[in-house]
């Protein structure tokens, strides 16, 4: 058994009066599908922070690096949610991504991951850092992928937290929760850490690049009528719950309600943007994300890169933004959200907001002293996080066809 198989099958409590088993109807913690780990390194999966090294670590010379510039302009502004929308411009987003023309030998895609850090004893004085992390893939035409990853200089999160920390007196080094009772993340401030060029890395073999299972070669067979590709999917074998009594992989199509529309949606996204789609296969996606129960398109955002976009908000609650290894210890609810661009047909980033704050705490199995331990408010890296603020996001800074 893996350590994510170990995971999924812990049993976590609260150390209130309510019970597990009410919480967990009340806010999908048990059950909340999160996203497949994919071919690349998956994010944040086996540690509590990236580009956050506990007290321990530093001694042994490992380094999380921050800068201390910030855009002027409010990265990721939260906007309110709407109960109403049509799906027209996910439509419309339909008929760009249908125009577009696949040329090129490589499929390349930049994610930059973020997560909202916390710094700071109280939520008057606190100020936030974006922790960033870069992952760069050259899918060829026959399948087979190179990679690249780097961590990127962090920075304040916003020019008020950015005013803050020079209020702080623009420290070098701050500690913050990490999500884990008793161990304290360290982060480093240091304006002038140098990012190296990409240095791709190819995977070993004939080994072809997954999707969710799927290989690119299946990818592009894929339906291109938006319900015979949601039926497809259905069929797609994982483990889509974050918490659950088995580890064992099974349909999609086994879902039901919210949670199948969750998981749809991630594939979904996977396809507009990880994937070596053909135009037709992602103009299906998006009309199928249009039709889906609950799916809702209101309102406009800026992504991290200052890139404005339409905001599509997802249904179900849930407490898995911070990845797999943290979902059964997440005290608050979060929603998934896409800022796509309907003009051409992308998804730009997709992000997670606040829609209950961390409250309350709730008990951990034994660590491996034995001892036992309970999760609370404090331990939570967005413990100061307000509903609507951003947590965690994933933005695509590339997703097109080149010759590179």
């Amino acid at each position: 058994m893996d350590e994510i198989d170990a995971l999924r099958q812990m049993r976590t409590t609260l150390a209130q009066e309510e019970s597990p088993d009410r919480l967990a109807l009340r806010t999908n913690w048990r059950s909340a599908p999160a996203r497949t780990p994919r071919s690349r390194t998956p994010r944040r999966l086996t540690l509590p922070l990236m580009g956050v090294v506990a007290a321990g670590a530093v001694a042994a010379g490992s380094m999380a690096v921050l800068s201390g510039h910030s855009d002027p302009r409010p990265p990721g502004r939260s906007v309110p949610l709407r109960t109403g929308g049509d799906g027209n411009v996910l439509l419309a987003a339909a008929t760009s991504a249908e125009k577009a023309t696949p040329n090129g030998a490589y499929w390349h895609t930049r994610r930059i991951d973020g997560t909202i850090y916390d710094v700071g004893t109280a939520r008057a004085d606190h100020y936030k850092v974006d922790s960033r992390q870069q992952y760069d893939s050259w899918v060829g035409r026959d399948g087979r992928e190179s990679r690249n990853y780097a961590d990127l200089p962090a920075r304040p999160w916003t020019a008020q937290d950015k005013a803050k920390w020079q209020r702080a007196g623009s420290p070098m080094k701050v500690d913050v929760p990490s999500g884990d009772p008793g161990v304290v993340g360290t982060l480093f401030l240091d304006a002038k850490s140098p990012v190296g060029a990409p240095r791709p890395r190819p995977m070993k073999g004939g080994e072809v690049a997954r999707f969710y299972g799927m290989t690119p070669a299946q990818i592009a067979k894929l339906p291109t009528e938006p319900k015979a590709l949601e039926k497809t999917l259905l069929a797609l074998r994982d483990r889509w719950h974050a918490y659950s009594s088995t580890a064992g992989k099974e349909p999609l199509g086994s879902l039901r309600g919210e949670e199948r529309v969750r998981a749809l949606s991630d594939v979904a996204g996977v396809l507009l943007a990880d994937a070596p789609a053909p135009p037709k296969v992602r103009a299906a996606a998006f009309r199928m994300l249009a039709a889906l129960p609950g799916v809702r398109a209101g309102g406009t955002a800026t992504d991290p890169l200052g890139r404005t976009g339409t905001v599509i908000s997802l249904p179900l609650e849930t407490t898995v933004p911070l990845g797999i290894y943290t979902a059964p210890k997440q005290l608050g609810t979060y929603r998934r959200q896409w800022i796509i661009d309907p003009g051409t047909g992308t998804l730009l980033t997709m992000r997670d907001v606040v829609a209950t704050p961390p409250h309350g705490s709730r008990r951990l199995p034994p660590g491996d002293d034995g001892k036992p331990r309970a999760l609370r408010v404090q331990d939570m890296p967005d413990r100061f996080h307000r509903p609507g603020e951003v947590s965690s996001y994933e933005v695509y800074a590339v997703a097109e066809w080149t010759n590179s």
